[in-house]
């Protein structure tokens, strides 16, 4: 299970969650692109505004592991999404080498088998373990096109109670839901939040969009910001905004 930095300014169960004290360490910038090559520039550019990445699927699959061992093994905090799902046994071994990477974060799709063979796994690791509830780019009517019987929100609470319960590390859900879920996972845990927007900017394919400044207001520990800064034409001063925003909030 993570372990709590018992420096941080705010009180973490020494077990489960990783709240931050600084704004720096709660923005995790998504190295959406499709080359190791470019995702090393974006680091380099955003060197010394930014010290929290996420790696998912398409960097992944491009060399993007060993980039993550890198980066991990040079201190820098990186949040794997790899929204792990299989059979209890897959599941924990993928976890168990997974802790060997030295990563901050990794996300498991909240059913609860999987997230209790994932806690197991992990027990004794400083890695968190996070609870994928609905994906941002999912609305009402897509949890009726894959025969959900629950809404979006209805369904994001019923799986933090259940990553709670599972001794999960921190809930991944839509900032629109985050002051909800903070009542349900208390203040320990980590609530991380994709989708985020700034105001006025293009939302892509996520659904379930919240400002920066409003993620914060709502409770959110975490935000994960990708095409916003990844695709500035500036991104060093695209994140320092969005920095400033989460501040003023």
């Amino acid at each position: 299970m993570p372990h709590a930095d018992r420096n941080l300014a705010h009180a973490v169960h020494p077990d489960r969650g990783m709240i931050t004290d600084t704004m720096r360490d709660r923005l995790i910038v998504g190295l959406d692109v499709p080359t190791v090559k470019q995702a090393e520039q974006a680091v380099r550019e955003l060197d010394g505004v930014v010290s929290f990445y996420k790696i998912g699927y398409q960097l992944a699959f491009a060399g993007g592991l060993d980039f993550a061992r890198e980066l991990a093994s040079g201190g820098t905090k990186v949040f794997l999404d790899m929204k792990l799902l299989d059979i209890d046994h897959t599941v924990a071994k993928g976890v168990e080498n997974i802790v060997k990477m030295g990563v901050t974060m990794l996300t498991i799709h909240a059913y609860p088998k999987a997230m209790a063979a994932a806690v197991e796994a992990a027990r004794g690791s400083d890695l968190c373990l996070l609870a994928v509830s609905v994906l941002t780019s999912m609305d009402e009517q897509d949890m009726i096109d894959v025969g959900y019987e629950y809404d979006p929100h209805t369904l994001v609470l019923r799986r933090s109670e259940q990553a709670l319960h599972a001794g999960m590390g921190g809930i991944v859900c839509s900032a629109a839901e985050a002051e909800a879920v903070r009542r349900i996972v208390g203040p320990d845990l980590a609530v991380v939040t994709p989708g985020i927007r700034p105001a006025g900017s293009d939302h892509g394919d996520q659904k379930r969009v919240v400002t920066p400044g409003q993620a914060i207001r709502n409770g959110s520990s975490h935000l994960v910001v990708g095409r916003p800064i990844v695709a500035a034409s500036d991104r060093r001063a695209a994140a320092e905004a969005i920095l400033d925003e989460m501040r003023s909030a």
